[in-house]
């Protein structure tokens, strides 16, 4: 059975945050970064940094962005899109997926709402990778729908202005903050209260580290504040531990080019390119052995240097060969590309960024 939503917590809930409409927006006025996609918040444009901006920081995502728009400035041109292509603009922002559905939304709009993002809540939310949050950003920021956006950012400003001890993982605690906020948003202005409910849990009610409650707007309004709280909340549900692979990435240079291989259409880096690489942390000469079964005979493996890298449940321990061969091969899928082609074409994952690197530096 699905869970009810309170009608009278959510009242309640309104009631409580209804004080910090006002001075939010004026703090708001005061205070707000100046990025990118706010100076000029076309529809196309906010979505692609609402995208973006998903499990990703703000300073990071900012050359993205700008160089994401440049080469597709609209719908129509991120419909046509080739894949590689795309994964090169993305290269490094990881969570793929997102420009997969990026893409897979853009077809749709070119199918049935001729090129252009729908201005309704609703129909926003049928489109691939978009959830209520980015539907809510999207139709309030560039339609001034009066709809909520809300996010961790958001969750956990509201937790703590309401001293919730609610988890905020849970889905009907959510919905019942989407409900409560809905109440309160203000009919004139409801993308800059949405941001600026965002630009507070981002800037001033951190997630980690201390909250600087003594630049907040809304500090008198907080209940957390006020029984010396805000570090005990939001709570969350502890996460089951990652699990850690432990993972041996070769890097095969052969007359000035590197071999790198497509993963498969299923899993994790799903389509991506890569470094070649085998499970399990192998000595020296167990990868000649593993290279001799590829065809490269007589092959001195040179020990690099060891990285980690976490993804959002597992753990990848990397140790890392060189080997120069040969011949080019193409046994177990490899391809051969040059230090060009790398650059501008062959998007690898940030999960191989320290061997990326190294690989550039050998490349003629």
């Amino acid at each position: 059975m699905k869970q009810m939503l309170d009608e009278g917590k959510i009242l309640a809930q309104s009631e409580a945050l209804s004080g910090i409409v006002a001075p939010l927006l004026s703090w708001y006025d005061r205070s707000a970064r100046i990025l990118p996609w706010r100076e000029e918040p076309a529809p196309y444009r906010v979505w692609i940094s609402e995208i973006m901006l998903q499990q990703t920081r703000v300073e990071a995502v900012k050359p993205y962005f700008e160089r994401f728009v440049s080469a597709l400035p609209d719908v129509c041109d991120l419909a046509q899109v080739t894949d590689d292509q795309l994964m090169k603009l993305w290269e490094g922002l990881g969570y793929y997926s997102r420009a997969r559905n990026l893409k897979k939304a853009a077809g749709v709009l070119m199918e049935h709402y001729g090129g252009a993002l729908p201005a309704s809540f609703d129909a926003l939310l049928t489109l691939p990778g978009i959830g209520s949050y980015t539907a809510g950003a999207v139709a309030s920021i560039a339609y001034g729908l009066p709809v909520p956006a809300v996010d961790g950012n958001v969750l956990r400003v509201v937790s703590r202005l309401l001293a919730s001890e609610e988890d905020i993982l849970k889905p009907i605690v959510k919905k019942t903050v989407e409900r409560s906020l809905t109440a309160v948003l203000p009919k004139d202005r409801p993308g800059d209260f949405n941001q600026a409910l965002m630009e507070l849990g981002a800037t001033v009610c951190l997630p980690n580290g201390v909250a600087l409650c003594e630049r907040c707007p809304v500090q008198g309004c907080c209940k957390a504040h006020r029984e010396g709280r805000v570090m005990e909340l939001p709570v969350k549900a502890k996460k089951k531990p990652r699990r850690e692979e432990e993972r041996t990435v070769l890097l095969l240079l052969c007359q000035g080019k590197a071999a790198v291989r497509q993963r498969g259409k299923k899993g994790l880096l799903a389509g991506l390119w890569e470094l070649p690489n085998v499970e399990g942390r192998l000595a020296p000469v167990e990868v000649e052995e593993q290279l001799e079964e590829w065809g490269f005979s007589g092959v001195r493996a040179e020990p690099l240097f060891d990285a980690k890298h976490i993804f959002s449940h597992i753990e990848w321990h990397m140790t890392g060969y060189a080997a120069y061969v040969k011949e080019e091969r193409t046994a177990n899928g490899l391809t051969w590309v040059t230090k060009e082609q790398l650059s501008k074409e062959i998007a690898l994952p940030s999960a191989f960024r320290a061997y990326t690197e190294e690989l550039f530096r050998r490349l003629p």
